[in-house]
């Protein structure tokens, strides 16, 4: 009831001074006085209602200290006995009732130190309301006051947050982003004569995702970039926000059509505009930096499935080939002098000899010089016309001096890419060593007329856009402006130089550096050992020759499905043979209201929740099988599909999505039966596993491995607790539900 992992006994039990002040009371009394002083003790507060006292710790209590049980389900004390049994557990523990000043006291503490930690999420700051409370010996106020309390300190927290964002924005800038609500001049005329009305605001550009790499995509992305930066923001303007804060203002700009965004008032306005300025001028460089990754991985991919399907197209394997050779010398010494049709081609034959090359060229040097060939024709005729843009419009820096060669090559290559020469001229200074690297080293450079080495320079390029990929996926370089590819500095707790002490002991890491690596080859090494000597003594693992020696697992021999869960399917195929998976969400979310969670991000929902619960229902139900929001509206419920858009684009973000499921992860542990399931103490782990989903999938993601859309998904499960979490571009934090 109160304390995780405390017994019912211990909760509920009285001191010797309790116990003799409950026994002053009338007999009658006596549990109630007994419940509400045990709930006082480990709250700071008194029971709300009576569902907040279970059976049990009621039970506990009338078992303890022979207490008679209760006539009626009410166990609670009410009327002015209530009031008098209340104030004296407030004497006893020191306490006071709320005051009006202690309200405003509370509803300032909360504006200037909570609202901007927690966010604008009502429990959590109820909650840290009446730990403040406990703290100064106050009773919380109840729950209606405590959340008009809330909504007070939220409210005027964010009315100083806009005004600040205000006076700091310039005429300039606020004109700017208020043309982000209007129709774009230079392209107005044009969509008036296309759609024969007007044309759509500037702003609803700005959103969606960039789609597949290509060049149109890169250039859509480009020009979003272009426009954002044109608004200028103060650089620091949200140096000192949280990212709760600005992913709070940024979310009414994302649901609300521009019509209603110009409503609101000037500062809440063009607050909410500029955080979402600011976070999609972020989002747009990861898209842009995704797409340079994706389309130097596709250059590369694309090319060796070109040369390997027309190569295996003419190759034909050639056995024998020892064979082959000895008949070849033994025809050869016999007739030195003879004409090689005469000699040699009875012996092996002029075709089998052709399949010889041909295998040669397919796996030997050729298969590299005509590989590179494809790249660099791919990349000098298609793909070189988008990466120029790309590396113009992104500002690369690293903070690691052994990556130095690659950003001066990187700044070399800008340099030079709007030119038409063929080499680097020879005063030039071309990084080499640390950029150019395998396939590239012995193509780049040529000998000129005059018997010089020169540095071609598209194939430069391409060595240099390898060689970025790779930094840019390990973060050794990094983007300016960006999310998720910016600086690992930032990545790192900001008093982190000053207590370094304090976090890698929390870490359980050592200082020295040399000691960390000692430490882990050792680990490294014993686990070596271990797995050494185990593969010798075990039958199920034997050594291949394959691939200079593979490791090989005797498959296990499936186990008989236990009796217990054959009869557990046929139950529940008896009960529902024909339940739907609507159904079941239906289902859960009645018994665990978990569409609660789905919560418009502005101030009001006009909308009626028994309206509003079946289309937050279709909408999951669409999203999540890929059936589509149009299908979901085709099924003879009244709802259209420009109903359900409107619910998604509002009502279904991922933070409202992982409250809503944590609550069905949490009650579904908690009702398992140990019975059935067991205890759960195995440690399991899974790897990530690629499922497709649509565009409209909020953690979908373009996956150049798989070469589509979908989500990436990793699952952990240990000791009773289930995380699962998404291996998304996004920085989604994994989360364990017990």
């Amino acid at each position: 009831m109160l304390k995780a992992g405390s017994s019912t006994e211990d909760l509920w039990a009285l001191t010797s001074a309790e116990y003799a002040l409950m026994m002053t009371k009338n007999r009658a009394n006596r549990l109630g006085f007994a419940i509400l002083l045990a709930f006082f003790r480990e709250r700071g507060r008194f029971p709300r209602e009576e569902a907040e006292v279970e059976p049990h710790a009621v039970n506990a209590l009338i078992r303890r200290f022979g207490l008679p049980s209760p006539k009626t389900a009410k166990t609670l004390p009410t009327g002015r006995t209530a009031e008098r049994l209340r104030a004296e557990i407030r004497t006893r523990f020191g306490f006071r009732e709320a005051t009006v000043a202690d309200a405003e006291m509370l509803t300032a503490w909360l504006r200037d130190h909570v609202a901007a930690e927690v966010g604008s999420e009502i429990e959590p700051l109820i909650e840290r309301l009446e730990t403040r409370c406990r703290e100064l010996a106050i009773e919380p106020p109840t729950a209606d006051r405590a959340g008009r309390i809330v909504r007070t300190a939220l409210r005027a927290h964010e009315e100083r947050f806009h005004a600040s964002v205000y006076e700091r924005l310039s005429s300039e800038t606020r004109e700017r982003l208020d043309a982000l609500l209007r129709p774009d001049k230079a392209g107005s005329d044009n969509a008036r004569e296309d759609t024969g009305g007007s044309a759509p605001a500037v702003l609803l550009k700005l959103r969606g995702s960039p789609g597949r790499p290509s060049l149109a995509s890169m250039q859509d992305e480009l020009a979003k970039l272009e426009l954002i930066r044109q608004v200028a923001l103060p650089a620091d303007l949200f140096d000192r926000t949280p990212p709760r804060e600005l992913e709070h203002c940024r979310w009414p700009v994302s649901v609300e059509a521009p019509h209603e965004l110009r409503r609101h008032p000037d500062a809440a306005r063009l607050t909410w505009l500029a955080a979402f300025v600011y976070l999609r001028a972020r989002s747009l460089t990861d898209d842009l930096v995704d797409l340079l990754i994706e389309t130097i991985h596709r250059i590369g991919a694309r090319a060796e499935r070109k040369v390997e399907r027309e190569l295996l197209d003419d190759l034909k394997r050639v056995t024998g080939k020892q064979n082959l050779l000895f008949e070849l010398a033994d025809a050869s010494l016999a007739q030195p002098d003879g004409m090689v049709r005469d000699v040699v081609f009875p012996v092996v034959g002029e075709q089998k000899l052709r399949d010889l090359v041909k295998e040669w060229k397919a796996t030997g040097p050729t298969y590299r010089v005509t590989l590179r060939t494809v790249i660099r024709n791919s990349y000098r005729g298609h793909y070189r016309r988008m990466v120029p843009q790309l590396l113009a419009a992104l500002e690369f820096r690293s903070n690691n001096d052994r990556h130095r060669p690659v950003m001066q090559a990187l700044e070399l290559v800008k340099r030079f890419a709007d030119t038409k020469v063929h080499t680097f001229p020879p005063d030039e200074v071309v990084p080499l060593d640390g950029v150019v690297r395998g396939l590239w080293r012995d193509a780049v450079l040529e000998t000129d007329a005059a018997g010089l080495e020169r540095v071609n320079r598209i194939t430069y390029e391409i060595a240099v856009l390898e060689a970025l990929r790779e930094q840019l996926r390990c973060k050794e370089i990094w983007v300016v402006g960006a999310n998720r590819y910016r600086s690992p500095d930032e990545d790192l707790p900001a008093d982190f130089d000053q207590n370094r002490d304090a976090h890698y002991q929390a870490l359980n890491l050592p200082l020295d550096p040399e000691r960390f690596i000692t430490d882990l080859q050792a680990e490294m090494r014993d686990a070596l050992r271990i797995l050494d000597n185990g593969l010798k003594s075990n039958r199920f693992v034997r050594l291949s020759s394959k691939g200079g020696g593979w490791i090989t697992l005797t498959p296990l021999d499936a186990q008989p499905e236990p009796a217990s869960l054959s009869a557990l399917k046929a139950e529940l195929n008896a009960i529902w043979p024909m339940t739907s998976l609507l159904d079941m969400v239906k289902e859960a979310d009645l018994r665990l209201g978990f569409t609660e969670a789905l919560k418009s991000p502005t101030a009001y929902e006009a909308m009626d929740r028994g309206v509003l619960q079946p289309r937050l229902l279709r909408c999951l139900h669409g999203i999540g099988t890929n059936a589509g929001l149009q299908r979901m509206a085709s099924q003879g419920s009244g709802t259209t599909a420009k109903d359900l858009a409107y619910v998604r684009r509002r009502y279904i973000s991922v933070d409202a999505l992982r409250r809503a499921v944590a609550i069905v992860a949490d009650r579904t542990l908690r009702a398992r039966n140990p019975l059935v399931w067991g205890s759960g103490t195995t440690a399991c782990a899974g790897d990530s596993k690629h499922f497709g989903a649509w565009d409209q999938n909020l953690t979908t993601q373009w996956h150049a491995r798989y070469g589509g859309r979908g989500i990436m998904i990793y699952w952990h499960v240990e000791r009773n607790s289930l995380c699962i979490h998404p291996s998304s571009s996004r920085p989604h934090r994994p989360r364990w539900h017990r």
